[in-house]
């Protein structure tokens, strides 16, 4: 078995002040015995402004965010899947949001680009993502000395045919940043059903809190396995949530109930 970790965060809009954040809460993960850990969206920086991330965009390879990230994972010798970091789009005024990976010996493994923008309107709440995010094209997958890791990004849960197009993984993994409203209501029933329906196991790392811009977030970042059983989960506040991945379970799991086979579609 492998242990992985998520680790939950109420993100600044100081880049210096997450990293400092980060880098603890990943040396407790490692500390656990964690062979992988996954940041939440949006950790290096929740700006007092939507736009405030594109001041700090970098480009692909190149910048203190993604140095950090190589640098945490070649020190602790973990997969560190990098949550969401703002990465130069090309488009004035707009960033991609991407989730890095980096192997335990710092090296960079995989990138996903977001795909859907969150955008939700109910009485004074309202988000827009599409204003300040060009939207990715491509599905994220990595292959890790766990198996074959499925990558998306918060919104993105709600869209299931997105991970079946992954194809059959040991692990799923959400950073993300669920708002108060639609977490409460919706967080955890997505993420047992992504665990169910895929028969595997599910990891996400959420932002937990309420942040110096006034947006609170659901954060109950949680491990989930392939049967739709929570084994880990932190409500609010800042938190290293792990366990263990069981290949085996995975295997009986889809032995017992081959719904994956069973597809006709």
């Amino acid at each position: 078995m492998n242990t992985v970790a998520a680790v939950q965060m109420i993100s600044s809009p100081s880049v210096a002040d997450n990293i400092a954040t980060a880098r603890r809460l990943i040396a407790q993960a490692a500390d656990r015995g964690a062979a992988l850990v996954l940041l939440p969206e949006y950790w290096a920086i929740m700006g007092l402004a939507d736009t405030d991330k594109v001041a700090q965009a970098e480009p692909p390879g190149a910048g203190p965010i993604q140095d950090f990230m190589a640098a945490m994972a070649r020190e602790h010798g973990v997969w560190l899947i990098g949550g969401t970091l703002p990465l130069r789009s090309g488009e004035a005024g707009k960033v991609l949001n991407t989730t890095l990976v980096y192997n335990p010996r710092g090296e960079h493994a995989g990138r996903y680009d977001k795909i859907h923008l969150f955008g939700f309107t109910k009485g004074t709440e309202s988000y827009d993502e599409s204003r300040t995010i060009v939207p990715g094209s491509h599905v994220g997958v990595v292959d890790t000395a766990l198996g074959r890791v499925g990558l998306s990004v918060c919104y993105d849960l709600r869209f299931p045919e997105l991970y079946r197009a992954m194809g059959p993984c040991a692990l799923i993994v959400v950073p993300a940043a669920f708002t108060y409203t639609t977490g409460q209501a919706h967080w955890e029933v997505l993420l047992r059903a992504r665990a169910i329906e895929n028969q595997c196991y599910v990891l996400a790392a959420a932002q937990g809190g309420t942040h110096p811009n006034g947006r609170r977030t659901w954060g109950h970042s949680m491990l989930i396995d392939p049967w739709g059983g929570i084994k880990a989960v932190h409500a609010e506040g800042e938190a290293v949530v792990h366990g263990d991945l069981d290949p085996l379970f995975i295997d009986s799991v889809r032995a017992s109930l081959p719904a994956l086979k069973h597809r006709t579609m």
